[in-house]
């Protein structure tokens, strides 16, 4: 296969990965929210697999294939899952579990492409077969999602972080953070492309590399 095919097959398996690995999230967050009390998602169709359920154009697609093209740790987000926290049987803690719910997910995912990975990699013999598509598959499958989790671990809403917070805070604390969760994108918007050029070092990319990447690698066997 002509090697410029060969990178665009590969970015169409990054992005085709971040889809399926997002959709799961999301449906991890909803599963969540319904084994804990709350059938809002459930009520509102985000129990699904279906992936026009859960799916946002510009985080769960053009973001992912910037970050393919760019060469670096593949990520996005989907349509957050409604629910709440009033029908949670124990709200406080609930509300945090509903969170991790999503990381956790593409955490399990990560380990089983990594096992994948490792029970294929015995049958490559170097060359561009089924068992190379295989590795490049599960290899892509374990890097995504690592980066998933990490990077919705980052404590600034709308990630899943920022809801580990949230039931800790308490009178102005939890006013001001409803007020950041208004101009919650525009934020994140700047973390991840202003502030690099401003600082002269990209801070995202170097957390998802010292977490995710590291991470990765040691389920890949690298």
């Amino acid at each position: 296969m002509d090697l410029s095919l060969m990178s665009v097959v590969g970015t169409l398996v990054s992005v085709g990965v971040a889809v399926l690995s997002l959709v799961l999230h999301e449906l991890a967050h909803a599963w969540a929210a319904l084994m804990l009390g709350d059938p809002t998602a459930k009520e509102q169709g985000r129990l699904t697999l279906n992936p026009a359920a859960h799916l946002d154009p510009f985080g769960s697609v053009l973001l992912p294939v910037l970050m393919a093209l760019a060469q670096g740790p593949v990520f996005g987000y989907a349509r957050p899952v409604p629910f709440d926290p009033r029908r949670l049987r124990h709200p406080a803690r609930d509300e945090a579990l509903v969170a991790l719910a999503g990381p956790v997910c593409n955490l399990l995912q990560a380990v089983v492409a990594g096992l994948a990975f490792q029970a294929f990699a015995g049958f490559w013999d170097g060359g561009y077969g089924l068992a190379y598509w295989l590795l490049r598959v599960t290899s892509s499958w374990c890097y995504v999602n690592c980066s998933l989790a990490f990077f919705n671990l980052i404590p600034l809403p709308p990630l899943d972080g920022s809801k580990l917070l949230s039931p800790f805070l308490r009178g102005e604390g939890r006013r001001i953070y409803q007020q950041v969760q208004a101009y919650s994108m525009p934020i994140l918007l700047v973390v991840l492309y202003v502030l690099p050029g401003l600082l002269g070092f990209d801070p995202l990319s170097s957390y998802l590399r010292a977490t995710a990447i590291r991470l990765a690698g040691h389920l890949l066997g690298a």
